[in-house]
């Protein structure tokens, strides 16, 4: 099917700009935002995270590898069937600039989006040739002739293909861990994966940061879980935790995030502090 051709943003071979607020780091972080587990602030961390980054100067390119397609709505970036994106992206190995639209609501901030199509992305890449790699060889390509700062990449929850084409690309990764009770569960799995891609796919992989999400701070629970989070990842945990907020689960009716729907509610706040501590660690990292 020929589909319409889209803008493509050549502003980002320009590398000239104004001294961002947040510091730059010296090369390309490419996270990806995993959690097997469903319902724990995946997608949300995901875009507001991306947007407290470009709020502070900085370029970030979200990847939306998610057949469901949640932070291309949250992003108010078209994402219907037929439109170009991560499917075409992993699957017909379009080059990955002429499919990234930018998000209309946070100057600096860019998308590939996902559609429904690329829920048939496992059942096509499961007889293609370096299926695992796709995505990295797309970045690669990509950082030829083009520079952000960060590349985020929100998963689904699931360890299939499409998950694991997002480790392999990726230098780090970002888990959010709702603070509620089962708040570990999946995480073990996913380290598990982890450690098999580290072994065979991509030896630089490395969990980088855990931001606890949902926190009630009227509960003692919530206090429990977040203590036995620290323990557990003691130096990867982010100080910033992301209260529950009515103003996060609003946002993306009104296709935005938290930052550009209501900037001033706590919710927001907490991004805004999460997303700047994740950029002052990656110039200072922690030890």
């Amino acid at each position: 099917m020929d589909l319409p051709p889209l803008e493509r943003p050549d502003d980002l071979a320009d590398v000239s700009r104004e001294t961002p607020s947040l510091p730059q780091p010296d090369a390309p972080r490419i996270m990806v935002v995993a959690n097997q587990k469903g319902g724990v602030g995946k997608t949300t961390t995901a875009v507001n995270i991306a947007a407290g980054l470009a709020q502070g100067g900085l370029r970030v390119l979200l990847i939306d590898v998610d057949p469901q397609g949640n932070a291309s709505t949250a992003l108010n970036v078209p994402h219907d069937e037929g439109t170009v994106g991560t499917y075409e992206v992993l699957v017909d190995q379009l080059p990955l600039i002429d499919a990234v639209a930018r998000c209309p609501e946070v100057p600096g901030l860019w998308v590939l989006p996902a559609t429904i199509d690329l829920a048939g992305a496992e059942i096509g890449l499961v007889a293609a040739v370096s299926r695992e790699t796709r995505l990295r060889s797309a970045l690669d390509a990509f950082f030829d002739d083009y520079y952000v700062d960060y590349v985020l990449i929100d998963c689904p929850p699931s360890l299939g293909l499409l998950t694991l084409n997002a480790l392999v690309a990726a230098h780090e990764i970002l888990i959010p861990i709702q603070c509620e009770y089962y708040a570990l569960e999946g995480v073990t799995q996913l380290l598990r994966t982890i450690d098999l891609v580290k072994g065979r796919l991509n030896d630089g992989l490395m969990l980088s940061t855990v931001i606890l999400t949902m926190f009630d701070g009227r509960t003692k629970l919530a206090s429990q879980v977040a203590d036995e989070v620290r323990r557990h990842f003691a130096r990867e945990t982010l100080e910033t935790v992301i209260p529950r907020s009515v103003r996060v689960a609003e946002a993306p009716s009104f296709g935005q995030t938290v930052l550009t729907y209501q900037y001033a509610s706590v919710g927001a706040q907490a991004y805004v502090k999460a997303a700047g501590e994740i950029a002052e660690r990656g110039v200072t990292p922690t030890i």
